[in-house]
């Protein structure tokens, strides 16, 4: 066993390796059914080599990942961000037949939503992308009911409550302004997950979406991608997305 910093957290060596996700191995770690060299790990932060420590689950040995994943994917309407669902709808997975590790999506896009979602086997990148202290950017177009005014965007810039606590403050861009469309479309930025928050707040001022996609995950964004299809990563993007996760909210 590994405690040094070049050694990788159980919960991440579990989650590449297709185990579980990070936090289902953390409950692995908890509930004692994980041994490094035949030692019984009980408590979440110790570190091990995956090439060179005997890591196992129920007995059975755990391999090391091939290699990391990191997929944009463009989410149609119509599917389920998860691995599986008990309702027997698609999910995401089904959008992705030729990948072999076990990669999960980082945060949920609605089922009636569509636009870019992101799927890795990177336990700890994407505990940062979905954590609220990191504040990443996610972008969305919006089609609303009716045409928004200097009012309405406002009250979206400076928060809305919700659940008996004011979001965020968002940037909200009205895309058909000036236009004699009946119906708006907004570019709304938030820097926060709630459930179906953009949906939410629109319908707060008075204007209900009508169709969503999420354009932009942090820095990353593909305009030239299509319902269904998907690329990797590439390096700088991953190292963009990383970065910007290492950076807490100086208010925190």
């Amino acid at each position: 066993m590994n405690d040094s910093p070049s050694g990788l957290r159980l919960q991440k060596i579990l989650s590449q390796a297709g185990v579980a996700s990070r936090r289902a191995a953390e409950k692995l770690i908890a509930d004692g059914r994980v041994t490094v060299n035949g030692r019984t790990i009980l408590t979440m932060g110790v570190k091990a080599d995956p090439q060179k420590d005997a890591i196992r689950v129920d007995g059975r040995r755990v391999k090391a990942a091939a290699r990391l994943r990191y997929i944009l994917l463009y989410k149609p309407t119509g599917f389920v961000t998860t691995r599986s669902d008990p309702q027997r709808r698609r999910t995401v997975m089904d959008l992705l037949p030729g990948v072999r590790e076990y990669v999960y999506p980082v945060g949920r896009l609605d089922y009636d939503s569509e636009g870019l979602l992101l799927l890795t086997n990177d336990g700890d990148l994407a505990a940062r992308l979905t954590h609220p202290r990191h504040g990443v950017a996610r972008t969305y177009e919006a089609r609303v009911a009716g045409m928004p005014d200097r009012a309405a965007l406002e009250r979206l810039r400076n928060g809305i409550p919700l659940d008996g606590h004011r979001t965020l403050p968002a940037d909200a861009v009205l895309l058909n302004e000036g236009r004699r469309d009946r119906d708006g479309v907004l570019r709304l930025t938030i820097r926060e997950g709630r459930n179906r928050q953009v949906r939410r707040m629109c319908e707060a001022v008075g204007h209900p979406v009508q169709q969503l996609k999420r354009t932009k995950i942090g820095t990353v964004g593909d305009r030239k991608l299509k319902p269904g299809d998907w690329r990797e990563l590439t390096p700088q993007e991953i190292a963009a997305l990383k970065l910007q996760t290492s950076k807490v909210r100086a208010r925190e």
